[in-house]
Parts: structure tokens; sequence; C-alpha cells
């Protein structure tokens, strides 16, 4: 076979062990939902009327939503070590970010200590400093979950695979509209696919079906994605 060979760089061949032992080790299962987006579509618009001048994407939702969700189900915020399962106090989101020659993660660092704006400005910043080659250590090791978003290309719906040591991570895809049902008959919405990818050796199904369900009742009533999350109040529920 005749061709040109591509000699893979030191990101791709990383990326490729990292995968190929989560793979390997890691018995993957995927738990997806359709989320209605029309709110969390208006929430945005109104923040950015807010704040002009700071950029605000359906990535900010979705991570404020996983932020939430995580809390009330912290069983997914958890990373294995030599010791077992460690279940993190802070919840840092890693962030898929596609770069020339290949794709990582960073994370935003406590996250659940931020409220939607300042979200979107700790996001802008992660991305800006990404593509600079200016992170800093525990942005690359420490993300305790990851969400990586296909809603900016032609993607309906994909799965990913668990990063570790992480024990899952959520894939989402575009907004689609679809007709629903609605009071007294139908109408048009706004849905989009989110599939949880777990690892069974940490989680079970049930913990991924309440982790999903939080998720999109954070998506489809977004008031409580403006705010930081209460610990205290989570705790004792």
């Amino acid at each position: 076979m005749e061709g040109r060979l591509v000699t893979p760089s030191a990101m791709r061949r990383a990326i490729a062990r990292r995968m190929t032992k989560s793979k390997q080790e890691a018995p993957h299962f995927y738990v997806s939902t359709e989320v209605r987006l029309d709110a969390v579509a208006a929430l945005i618009a109104e923040q950015a009327a807010i704040e002009p001048a700071q950029r605000i994407t359906a990535t900010v939702a979705l991570v404020r939503a996983a932020a939430v969700a995580l809390r009330e189900e912290p069983a997914l915020n958890r990373v294995w070590t030599d010791a077992g399962l460690l279940e993190a106090d802070e919840i840092n989101i890693g962030v898929a970010i596609a770069l020339d020659g290949g794709l990582i993660a960073p994370a935003l660092l406590g996250v659940d200590r931020l409220d939607f704006l300042e979200t979107a400005r700790a996001l802008d910043d992660l991305v800006a400093r990404t593509r600079a080659s200016k992170l800093r250590p525990a942005e690359l090791t420490d993300a305790t979950f990851t969400v990586s978003n296909l809603g900016m290309f032609d993607v309906s719906a994909f799965t990913a695979i668990v990063t570790p040591p992480q024990v899952a991570i959520l894939a989402t895809g575009r907004a689609v509209p679809r007709v629903v049902a609605a009071e007294g008959g139908f109408e048009t919405a706004s849905i989009m696919s989110a599939t949880v990818s777990a690892d069974h050796r940490a989680v079970d199904g049930a913990d991924v079906a309440r982790f999903v369900g939080a998720f999109k009742r954070a998506l489809e009533a977004p008031e409580g994605l403006l705010t930081t999350i209460d610990r205290s109040e989570v705790a004792a529920s």
C-alpha cells in the first residue's frame, strides 16, 4: 500500500496510551438521556445581555449542570488511587478541548464554588491558556469528571472513553429541533442527547441514572445554575 507515513506526535502517543489503558482495564457501560434546552438557551441569552463582553457558550451551562449533578450524586466524583476510590471534596470538571494534533481535557478547579458568569470567565481563561500551553500542573492532573461537548459540530450523539483515574465522562451532541407533546397538542423543542460513559468497577447503573436525572433537571429548570452550590444543604440532604 502506498501513502505517506505520519509519525504520531508526543500528544497523540500519550492519548493512545491512556485511552488503551482505559478500555483494557475499565469495563465501560453507557447511560443516555435526552434533554430539552429551550429554558437554558433563554438563560444563556439573559446572561449574555447582562455581561455582553463575556462570551457564554452552551458548554458553560453543561459544566454548571454537571457540577450540580455531581454534588447530588458524588459517586461519579471519584478517582482511582493505589489505596482505593477517592471521593473528592471538590468538583474539578475537565473540559475536552481540541488542539492541533490531539485532545486535552484540563480541569476547571473547584467549579462548584463558581457562579454562572464566573464559570464562563474561568472557561475562557482555561481555553486560552490551554492553547498557549500555559496550564497549571493541577489543571492537568486533578480533574474528577470530564465533559466532552461536540454540540458545535454536526454530531447528534456519541460516546466517550473514561479518562483514568476518573470513573465517568459525559458526552453531549448538538441540539436538534423536535416535535414534542404539549398541553393541548404539540410544539417544537430543542433536544440534546447526553451520554455518560462509566467504569463499572467503581459505579453501577443506578448511580449513573441518578446523575443523568439530576443533570437533566438542572438544564431543564436552569435557575439553579446561576449561583454557587451550597455544600451544607447538599450534605444535610
